[in-house]
């Protein structure tokens, strides 16, 4: 606990790591668990496929509760 999905449009390794890293900084200070609890999956879409996988699928059905 805590598992933070995010997806994106691709990225180098370098910059997922570094995005890793500031995510499960603010997760152990803000939420309060350890470095080892945080656990950051980052899943990478084309942008041609964001509008149908993520944006169709993952996003409108809860657009009226963000």
């Amino acid at each position: 606990m805590p598992l933070i999905v995010v997806k994106a449009y691709p990225k180098d390794e370098k910059v997922k790591h570094e995005i890793a890293e500031e995510i499960t900084r603010v997760f152990t200070e803000k939420w309060g668990c350890s470095r080892e609890a945080v656990t950051v999956k980052i899943e990478s879409y084309a942008p041609e496929d964001w509008q149908r996988e993520v944006k169709e699928q993952e996003i409108d059905p809860y657009a009226n509760e963000m």
